[in-house]
């Protein structure tokens, strides 16, 4: 299937798999868009419902920490960011707040790899990069939202959906595999060590991408799978692998903790990290290049 550009406009019906509530006649239908007057950005319709959250059925490549599959009701629709944040919707955040941009991002990682990833930002088409989880919730509580929770991250991303993926995944996401310039293989790549794996990637171009690009979900969400990891509110649960415990009606997560939970993968994710249960945790005062955000709004 040839993969279509970002069209702003564009309404796709849910699927069956989840059982969203019933809208009012009067009321925003799922996937229907909206401009958050804000920071500008598109924002997308998400209703109220139901749906197993966790380790899909039939995923073999499942962490403990995905497990076990559970059922979670989000009880209020809200408005999500159609795509990730991006560089232009930042620099209007800068604007009016009189904050600075983060540091030009580069290919910087276990190796010193130092290819510019988006020189001196040019590119306002790009997903804003190298900002922590207190960047994101400042960012997000200034555009009148906060960042979605991680319950409510994992609805939006199937969108009706129960497997792994909402769709094939070299249509719908920007991987290791398909974000340079010619396609690789990430998996032989990392069981081949953790340098090789960069530097090919370096060699190959590989970074994030205009968003936007690749196919929607069927709530007309862009790049939640792959591009770049987006922070969601919640703490990871330490010392448990377990998060079922949170609960099953609007999980918020733990009351606090060490490390912000991170969804979705990224332009340098093997396959496995780009499924829509992956979760990861990370230190909330740490940023990098492949980190990212998008917002929730209740209302505008």
């Amino acid at each position: 299937m040839t993969p279509r550009a970002f069209v702003p406009l564009l309404l796709v019906v849910a699927t069956t798999a989840q059982v969203p509530d019933s809208a009012s006649p009067l009321g925003p239908k799922p996937g229907e868009t909206k401009v958050n007057p804000t920071d500008g950005q598109r924002y997308v319709w998400i209703p109220p419902g139901k749906f197993s959250m966790g380790c899909s059925k039939g995923d073999n490549e499942c962490r403990d920490r995905e497990k076990p599959l559970h059922e979670v009701a989000i009880t209020k629709g809200f408005w999500l960011g159609q795509t990730e944040v991006t560089v232009g919707a930042w620099k209007r955040y800068v604007q009016e707040t009189g904050r600075s941009m983060p540091d030009e991002p580069k290919f910087i990682n276990q190796v010193q790899l130092d290819r510019l990833l988006n020189p001196a930002w040019g590119d306002e088409a790009q997903p804003v990069i190298n900002i922590n989880w207190t960047d994101a919730d400042a960012f997000c509580k200034w555009a009148t939202g906060r960042l979605p929770t991680e319950a409510e991250w994992e609805y939006s991303a199937r969108a009706g959906v129960s497997g792994a993926r909402y769709g094939d995944l070299k249509q719908v996401a920007w991987f290791a595999d398909n974000s340079g310039k010619t396609p690789i293989d990430s998996l032989g790549l990392q069981q081949s060590g953790l340098q090789n794996y960069d530097q090919r990637l370096k060699d190959n171009q590989n970074g994030p991408h205009r968003v936007g690009q690749k196919q929607p979900n069927d709530w007309n969400l862009y790049d939640m799978l792959g591009n770049v990891w987006e922070w969601v509110g919640d703490w990871l649960e330490e010392g448990e692998e377990n998060y079922q415990r949170a609960g099953n009606r609007d999980p918020q997560g733990p009351s606090d903790g060490q490390l912000k939970v991170r969804r979705g993968g990224s332009w340098y994710s093997a396959p496995r990290g780009v499924r829509v249960s992956d979760r990861h945790g990370f230190r909330p005062n740490d940023g990098g290049e492949k980190i990212g955000c998008r917002c929730a709004v209740a209302s505008f």
